[in-house]
């Protein structure tokens, strides 16, 4: 097992173990400098057979198909799909309200479990991982590399990080957009409380770059129950104005608001083909990582 040699409170070295046993996928062909185990939009040498195509000169000979040959009187080529590594791009929300937590686990404190175990799988296997932490503004970023000892940096990133400010997900998201050159599959965790009309221009801008792009969408159980029995003073994580209500005067139009809110964000990620995990953070984290681990298996090197 890959580790830096130091403790995280982030990382279970068992749970590790067993997602391990699961590859992680890219739904996409990426564009790698290695071999690996994706696929890529080229082709190349491997043993999954892509397609024939007509012999022009100067083609390999020792891929020409003599049997096709014998029944068409005719120069075949055999192709095979490229197989190559993936760029990870972990994108990590560090803003105000990711401080939130009702149970074990804050956001940030789940968000970390997860942004650490994807690291250590992408590593893993082979391939580059980055990672940006965003708020206001980018508030830290380290390029993707595939060096085992790049975790170190990555770690030591999270352990610090610290939730801080407003939001500006949709901006950071365009920006990055431009700035992640080539193809990747970039993870948003995140608890995206912004628009959804405009996180929808930001991802289509995303796929547009031709990443495969994933959502980790945290969410705490108190947010999806609003379990509160007398009137309290509500705070806005981020800095806004506090509000003080009545639970009971509030319930109705809050649990409408929230399920206009949840099946806009469904609508949107199944419309602009991302994949989506809405995640309660009084799960496990193992249960999300392996839905999203053995989803993936299934759509390997979809195209």
């Amino acid at each position: 097992m890959i580790t830096d040699g130091r403790h995280r409170e982030f990382l279970n070295h068992q749970t590790l173990s067993r997602l391990a046993a699961i590859p992680l996928f890219s739904r996409r062909p990426m564009l790698g400098n290695v071999s690996g185990i994706h696929a890529s939009p080229h082709r190349g040498a491997s043993v999954e057979f892509a397609e024939y195509r007509r012999y022009v000169p100067g083609d390999d000979l020792r891929r020409m198909d003599w049997r096709a040959y014998g029944r068409s009187d005719r120069f075949y080529v055999k192709e095979f799909e490229a197989d190559t590594n993936l760029r990870c791009c972990l994108i990590l929300d560090t803003s105000g309200s990711m401080e939130f937590g009702s149970a074990e686990f804050t956001k940030i404190q789940y968000a970390r479990c997860l942004a650490g175990s994807l690291a250590y799988l992408a590593i893993q296997q082979g391939d580059a991982v980055g990672l940006t932490c965003i708020a206001e503004k980018v508030v830290q970023t380290v390029p993707a590399r595939r060096t085992p000892s790049h975790l170190r940096v990555m770690y030591d990133i999270l352990e610090h990080a610290r939730p801080k400010g407003d939001t500006q997900l949709v901006s950071r998201l365009h920006e990055l957009a431009e700035t992640i050159r080539q193809r990747a599959l970039v993870i948003v965790i995140s608890d995206f409380f912004v628009d959804v009309g405009e996180l929808r221009a930001a991802f289509e801008h995303l796929r547009f770059r031709k990443h495969d792009v994933a959502l980790f969408h945290l969410l705490d159980p108190l947010e999806l129950e609003f379990k509160f029995q007398r009137p309290m003073r509500f705070l806005d994580m981020e800095g806004g104005p506090s509000i003080f209500a009545e639970p009971n005067e509030i319930m109705d139009r809050y649990q409408k608001a929230l399920d206009e809110y949840l099946a806009a964000m469904k609508q949107m990620t199944l419309e602009t083909s991302l994949d989506y995990q809405r995640v309660r953070i009084d799960e496990h984290y193992e249960q999300a990582l392996l839905r999203f681990l053995i989803a993936r298996t299934r759509t390997k090197g979809a195209r």
